[in-house]
């Protein structure tokens, strides 16, 4: 796990313009609240991931209270960022200027062969191996599902390479995969995005896609617990989203679509990935689909009310030989206007994440 990871297309960190801007105030704080012992132990360890109390008191061998009272100063300093799920609360390192364009870079240049801090290296691996496997004991009592669901349709990796054609190279700013599940579109796009940000509300599943994204060339991908119907985020957020096999779970998929076009910047595109039509009663039964599939005009007459413009639309059928019941995997991809109308402001109080 590397302290500082650059997605491959992402702008150097060390622009000038940047750093510039940055004011000598804000500079001095964040240098001040990491100048001393624990608390830059804790700045190295979440800037190679996210992790919660309980995980840092582990590492470090301190008390709860201890580690409580170095990591609030660590946030009233704007270095590291705090979100709940459930009754945890994790820690990743803040996506502000200072942290981002100063900390970070610091934090890569320190000595790897301190005995402390290989220790605490040591001991986040353990965490992140218990994680790992805990989130593939559960993944894999469920791996038959998705399985059964794969057999249905055409190939997985023909069906990502339509996604990424589809959504572009990038680089994107900010991207949002609504109803992240295993966090397979962060992965994919990763290399491509500044910020990556999944949600989704299954606890068990995000706890699985964080220990995907505990790797190498993904610790700007974080998953949270949210509400797809209404996201902690500010308008015009993100510029890229993503719907993957999402939409045929809800009971209301033309109010997710408005959700997902409101977050959406200026430009910003939005790409749905669900089925065709199709009269599979049997994922209703076994596998909790609220709908079976969508015709190609009504997700095109959901992003226009959005206000989106349907720019492309794929069907995948599935090989001519396959034969049985298969399935037509769709995409569409809508764009938000270049000048967006401010729609409404998020009815959550919680923080936004990645407020402009």
């Amino acid at each position: 796990m590397t302290l500082a990871t650059v997605p491959a297309c992402e702008q150097p960190v060390s622009d000038i313009g940047i750093l510039s801007s940055l004011t000598a105030a804000a500079t001095l704080k964040a240098l001040r609240a990491a100048a001393e012992p624990t608390r830059l132990r804790l700045l190295l360890l979440l800037a190679q991931g996210e992790l919660n109390v309980k995980d840092l008191t582990r590492i470090l061998g301190q008390s709860q209270p201890r580690i409580s009272r170095h990591l609030k100063l660590l946030a009233d300093a704007q270095l590291i960022e705090r979100f709940r799920e459930g009754s945890w609360v994790y820690f990743h390192l803040a996506d502000t200027m200072v942290a981002q364009h100063v900390l970070r870079p610091m934090l890569a240049a320190l000595g790897r062969e301190d005995p402390v801090l290989a220790r605490d290296r040591a001991r986040a691996e353990a965490v992140r191996r218990e994680r790992v496997e805990a989130g593939q004991t559960w993944f894999r009592s469920h791996a038959a599902l998705w399985d059964k669901i794969r057999s249905l349709h055409v190939a997985e990796d023909a069906v990502e390479a339509a996604i990424r054609s589809a959504l572009g190279a990038g680089p994107f700013d900010v991207l949002l995969d609504l109803g992240t599940g295993t966090g397979r579109m962060l992965e994919l796009f990763a290399p491509c995005v500044r910020r990556g940000l999944g949600v989704d509300l299954n606890h068990a599943m995000l706890s699985y896609a964080r220990t995907k994204l505990d790797a190498p060339g993904l610790s700007h991908c974080q998953v949270r617990a949210g509400d797809i119907y209404n996201l902690a985020l500010l308008d015009g957020t993100a510029d890229a989203a993503i719907m993957h096999q999402v939409l045929h779970f809800l009971s209301a998929p033309a109010r997710a679509i408005r959700e997902a076009a409101r977050v959406l910047a200026p430009g910003g595109r939005l790409l749905i990935v669900d089925f065709a039509p199709h009269d599979l009663e049997f994922l209703r039964s076994e596998f909790a689909h609220e709908r079976l599939g969508f015709a190609r005009a009504q997700v095109a007459q959901w992003l226009g009310e959005a206000g989106l413009q349907l720019t492309h639309q794929q069907d995948l059928p599935p090989p001519a030989d396959a034969g049985g019941d298969q399935l037509t995997v769709s995409l569409w991809l809508g764009e938000a206007p270049a000048a967006m109308p401010v729609t409404r402001a998020p009815t959550t109080a919680a923080k936004p994440e990645f407020a402009k």
